[in-house]
């Protein structure tokens, strides 16, 4: 049976995944009713021209193209992976611009990229647990990228009344149709330029804090529990899947 990584470098079966992809964002868009809170914070940022990191969890990943005011343009990070490779070309449709890069492939040129971008005016949207995990862990990339190109960080979420979570290593969030819906971005993190080890790892800790009480609470709002960090890598996580496919 092909797997989902062969699926990837099928060029026609890769365009109608994502095709599929982006009708099914848009069915959920549609079929949903939606609420933002917290989003004045990115509005003073647009009207002031100012560029920003955004940072969701990869398991968040899925509505995200409507998550964004469209008053500035946006790229986002994607790493080589299949899969990656798949929601990326369905994210273009969105007319969201595509960094490929990942912190283990890649990752130096995916830093200038971001880095980059924003110093051109654009914002950039990073999952700071992707793509290798573990979930809902940061991974101090995202702060050397704010540091670098002087911006600060926005944490962003949503959350669906109706909903399934993959028994995957992101807890990957599929929302379902007819139900309700929440965007919520939480206080922006401002990240000074001069920073030694102590304070990036102070930041890194703080966002992540940040962004898991975020998602919490959208949870919360739409009913459900909290979503629990992960504690493996996603290739540990598929290695324990292997070997024991019982096991959650």
């Amino acid at each position: 049976m092909m797997s989902l990584k062969d699926i990837g470098r099928t060029d026609a079966m890769r365009h109608l995944l994502a095709w599929l992809v982006c009708n099914y964002i848009r069915l959920i868009w549609v079929t949903n009713r939606w609420r933002f809170e917290g989003f004045e914070v990115a509005d003073r940022l647009h009207a002031a021209k100012q560029p920003y990191v955004a940072a969701f969890w990869h398991g968040r990943l899925l509505m995200m193209p409507y998550g964004w005011p469209r008053a500035m343009p946006l790229h986002m990070l994607s790493s080589p992976h299949a899969d990656s490779r798949i929601m990326a070309e369905a994210v273009r449709k969105f007319g969201i611009e595509i960094i490929v890069g990942s912190s283990n492939r890649g990752g130096l040129e995916a830093l200038r990229g971001l880095v980059k971008a924003v110093r051109a005016g654009n914002c950039v949207a990073i999952t700071p647990d992707g793509p290798d995990g573990p979930a809902m862990i940061v991974n101090p990339g995202i702060v050397t990228v704010a540091r670098l190109a002087r911006a600060p960080i926005a944490l962003i979420t949503y959350a669906t009344s109706r909903r399934i979570v993959l028994d995957v290593w992101d807890r990957f969030h599929i929302p379902l149709p007819f139900g309700r819906g929440i965007f919520m971005v939480g206080p922006l993190i401002e990240v000074p330029f001069e920073l030694d080890e102590a304070g990036a790892e102070t930041i890194r800790r703080r966002l992540e804090a940040g962004l898991r009480d975020l998602t919490a609470e959208a949870d919360r709002r739409m009913g459900h529990a909290a979503v629990q960090p992960g504690t493996m890598s996603r290739d540990a996580y598929r290695s324990l899947r292997r070997v024991a496919p019982g096991r959650g």
